[in-house]
């Protein structure tokens, strides 16, 4: 590691402490960025195809100019009039379910999904929150009670309980695949009946609708449709998450949770809403707003300023002029079929799954047996760090590789990422 990056690195461990997250084996000290390509400092080129939250590509024109003019002109919390906010959520409700016509605005994932548990809370007058066994939610505190895949708050809260992650690939032990949605469905009825049990009381689920951090799984027919209806019948709310899914990536729909015959109740939002600057909030009928915010008074100084929703705006222009749902659709298409070629040339793919703009590889160490290929999978993402292509892992056993680049990525880019690939699994297959 080059001299000035190591000297970074031991100042980071000194001012944000040693275990804050890093990257790589070799971290990469990045001085700049551009749609699909991040620049380190010595100017080596990294193709990301990674970073969701770029959505619309790095540092995009248009998202810069909206900073900036807006910023030039008014910058002010939401206690006052203006158009901005306004006109941004009568364009983002827009692209909901007629009964999704309501929105409030945060700064992170993390607090709209704490205010959703605090809607869902208030409307319900209950407590407890569904979730999977492999659930990422956020940061603060409560949200931290539902990270169920790495969060210490969510080994010891009552409020909070999990159903196993509905994943047609690897299944349950013992349960044939034409039993699994049932079997899944019934760990969802018991979660409930603990919580009335209990005297907490049921008040909602929480799930990714594409389970991105549980591996972008391929569920079960009909098991959201159904999942919802057991919520409801218990008089739960449906509250989708689609920090990660959302904003055109799965392609044919803007949100995830259009794939299914499903409207929920609430809908929170993060990550891309702003390109990269802080825009958040959630998603939900104009009567639970109000009933909630009447006795619970929701403000944040931050959230759903004029700048933010000038960023929120221009991102919505870029996905429409620049097309960029559609890209992901026959860029998805083509990403896939790679995949899937590679998976034919190496048996170390176990399974290759796909939603738009967002791809799953999961390695195993047999393929009959199945068992995780999670040592394997860390060498693979070094590897590819080190050809300059960037990805990640995910699932419970950080054996899935995580793809999931900007909107712009297209074919050209897919080439490259499917060589690094290839490249990396017979650098590994030819060490072994």
């Amino acid at each position: 590691m080059e001299s000035q990056t190591q000297s970074l690195l031991e100042r980071r461990y000194n001012t944000i402490g040693k275990y804050s997250p890093l990257f790589y084996e070799r971290p990469i000290h990045l001085a700049r960025g551009e749609g699909v390509w991040l620049y380190d400092t010595q100017g080596n080129r990294f193709l990301d195809c990674y970073n969701n939250v770029p959505h619309v590509g790095h540092c995009h024109p248009k998202i810069v100019s909206a900073i900036t003019e807006q910023a030039s002109t008014l910058n002010i919390h939401t206690r006052y009039l203006h158009e901005n906010i306004v006109n941004y959520i009568e364009r983002l409700t827009a692209t909901f379910a007629d009964s999704l016509n309501a929105a409030m605005l945060t700064c992170s994932g993390s607090e709209a999904n704490e205010l959703a548990l605090r809607m869902a809370r208030f409307i319900t007058g209950r407590q407890g929150i569904i979730v999977s066994d492999a659930a990422y939610h956020g940061n603060t505190e409560a949200v931290g009670e539902l990270g169920t895949g790495f969060m210490p708050e969510a080994k010891t809260t009552k409020r909070v309980r999990s159903f196993p992650i509905p994943d047609t690939y690897r299944g349950l032990p013992g349960v044939p695949v034409d039993q699994l949605k049932a079997a899944y469905l019934k760990h969802i009825e018991t979660a409930i009946e603990g919580f009335e049990a209990d005297g907490i009381g049921f008040a909602g689920m929480l799930i990714c609708p594409d389970f991105a951090n549980e591996g972008l799984l391929n569920i079960p027919d009909g098991f959201m449709e159904e999942a919802a209806q057991l919520v409801r019948d218990a008089g739960g709310l449906v509250i989708y998450d689609e920090v990660q899914a959302g904003f055109g990536r799965t392609g044919e729909h803007m949100w995830a949770h259009q794939w299914y015959d499903v409207v929920p109740d609430i809908v929170t939002m993060g990550k891309p809403m702003g390109n990269g600057f802080p825009l958040a909030g959630l998603v939900a009928n104009l009567d639970h707003v109000n009933a909630f915010t009447k006795h619970a008074m929701y403000f944040n100084t931050f959230g759903g300023t004029p700048v933010a929703c000038a960023v929120g705006n221009a991102v919505l222009d870029v996905l429409e002029q620049e097309q960029l749902p559609q890209n992901a659709v026959t860029t998805s298409q083509y990403v896939t079929a790679g995949l899937i070629a590679l998976q034919q040339k190496f048996s170390m793919i176990g399974d290759v799954r796909s939603l738009g703009m967002f791809f799953g590889v999961e390695l195993v160490l047999d393929p009959k047996t199945k068992e995780p290929a999670t040592k394997q999978a860390k060498q693979i993402v070094n590897h590819m760090r080190n050809q300059g292509v960037l990805i990640s892992t995910i699932g419970p056993w950080d054996s899935v590789l995580k793809i999931r680049p900007p909107m712009p990525f297209k074919p050209e880019h897919a080439d490259i990422l499917l060589s690094a690939l290839d490249n990396a699994f017979t650098a590994f297959s030819e060490e072994i």
